[in-house]
């Protein structure tokens, strides 16, 4: 890597967020709208561009995109239009994309993100609904296009340029599919192409507040990536204007979209940029304006769920969870209802989030499994912190119990500790004082030390117990004989 004045400048990134929607058929047909299926079997004359095919609106498609307006408390229009929006490949059968241009769905609105342990803010310019176009399919000798996808209803979601690192690009990102999940107005599923990410990176002298020409690295479907691909295009960036410091800008830095190489790592030319002239935009002819009322908006508005950021906040305010811990949960929604299904029978949340976010995780992640497809039930990840809590097993017993419930995910903790001999806690004082007495007799330094004020004497004292019962030693017991022998 080029040692390059990274200090000195900072990106300004915007993002364009294609996201589709899960209703049952496509945005202007009753095709299916499903993934999976064999190529060019959920098609219409609408999908294919047939001539004489007229649109006709999905009424789902327009609530869900109120539903994310009203989530992101921006301005739900009520009247607004669609626009075509012109131009030739292979995968758009009408040579043309159905969008909205002039008049979207929803303006304004803003994203809260967790960074670095900071709060952030992202400004949302504006969401608007269009359709989804075909797939290209490239086999050795030649391609093929899969017009499935064709007329897929998507909502684009536009930020604002307010974006100064990969890393806020991700967290912004994260949180819009958070959103849409907690909505269910999509799966979410980046893999399938259900989520699809275009940046806008331009760099500037810190300091500066001028905005400089930009490029755009187009269909990304990975956080990784796409934190990649706005530091490799930063990197070159920086690159061209230090090496060149009397070119012009737009010399150095011609708009163009790009794409991400993962293997090379760079982003790649594909072609020169389009104005808005390029694409014709001019009102669509055969779709009526969108026009809702104020009760419709205000029906939709009472009815949301509790959304991401919601939940952040009861969790950091009313249960005591760390941002970080909470920003875990509140992104992974299956995980989240995970977690508050448990709490309903557990009154420690944070002990409940560390082994829900942690422990179990951890332990399954070489698999690919999660705790909500494995098969363990909520209720067993309660009861075995509940275990600990009143003291029935150690937190090392803990650890194993937890290893025999990945492995037998049906089994109760209860009955994996009941049936087990080497996880019934050692309470037996006369069992237990004679190793506090050596542990004590070995170590009249940290005696000394916890008199003195410190600690983590104590808990050291505790841990040389603990190590030789092999952590089976109840800890009640070991701390109440040890205060009782040093006082």
């Amino acid at each position: 890597m080029r040692d390059l004045p990274y200090e000195l400048w900072e990106p300004v990134v915007g993002l364009e967020i294609h996201v589709q929607l899960n209703t049952k058929s496509k945005l202007f047909s009753t095709a299916p709208n499903h993934f999976g299926d064999e190529p060019n079997v959920n098609i219409t004359t609408v999908c294919t561009g047939q001539p004489g095919a007229l649109p006709v609106l999905n009424k789902e498609a327009v609530r869900k995109a109120v539903q994310f307006g009203l989530a992101i408390d921006g301005k739900v229009a009520l009247f607004s239009k669609f626009d075509r929006k012109s131009y030739f490949y292979p995968d758009s059968p009408r040579n043309f994309q159905i969008t909205q241009f002039e008049r979207p769905i929803v303006t304004g609105g803003q994203i809260t993100a967790e960074v670095d342990g900071q709060q952030k803010v992202f400004k949302i310019n504006r969401a608007h609904l269009e359709d989804d176009a075909g797939m290209l399919k490239h086999f050795t000798t030649f391609a093929g296009v899969d017009y499935n996808r064709a007329g897929a209803p998507l909502i684009e979601i536009v930020s604002e340029p307010c974006i100064h690192s990969a890393k806020e690009a991700s967290a912004y990102a994260t949180a819009i599919r958070a959103i849409m999940l907690y909505l269910d107005a999509s799966d979410g599923n980046m893999e399938e192409g259900s989520l699809r990410m275009d940046a806008n990176i331009s760099v500037r002298p810190k300091g500066s507040t001028e905005l400089r020409p930009r490029i755009e690295i187009k269909n990304m479907n990975s956080f990784s990536f796409l934190e990649m691909a706005i530091e490799a295009e930063m990197q070159r960036q920086i690159g061209l204007y230090t090496d060149h410091p009397n070119t012009p800008f737009i010399e150095l830095i011609p708009p163009g979209t790009y794409r991400w190489d993962p293997e090379s790592k760079e982003t790649v030319l594909m072609r020169r940029k389009e104005s808005a002239d390029d694409y014709r935009y001019f009102p669509e002819p055969d779709l009526v304006p969108v026009i809702l009322t104020q009760e419709y908006v205000d029906q939709i508005r009472d009815v949301l769920p509790e959304l991401p950021q919601d939940r952040f906040r009861r969790y950091t305010s009313d249960l005591g969870l760390t941002p970080y811990s909470a920003t875990i949960l509140i992104n992974d929604k299956p995980l989240c209802d995970y977690f508050e299904s448990a709490m309903k029978l557990c009154p420690s949340p944070r002990q409940l989030c560390n082994w829900i976010t942690v422990e179990f995780t951890g332990r399954l992640k070489e698999s690919g499994q999660t705790l909500c497809s494995i098969g363990i039930k909520p209720q067993h990840v309660a009861k075995l912190v509940e275990l600990i809590e009143t003291n029935k097993i150690t937190g090392r017993i803990a650890k194993q119990v937890a290893d025999d419930m990945v492995a037998s995910p049906g089994l109760d903790p209860e009955t994996i500790v009941k049936n087990n001999p080497d996880y019934q806690p050692v309470s037996d004082t006369s069992a237990i004082e004679p190793l506090v007495d050596q542990v004590l007799a070995e170590n009249p330094q940290s005696i000394a030390d916890y008199k003195a004020g410190r600690e983590k004497a104590f808990a050291f004292l505790v841990g040389q117990v603990m190590k030789l019962t092999r952590g089976k030693a109840s800890p009640a017991v070991v701390n109440e004989l040890i205060l009782k022998k040093i006082k």
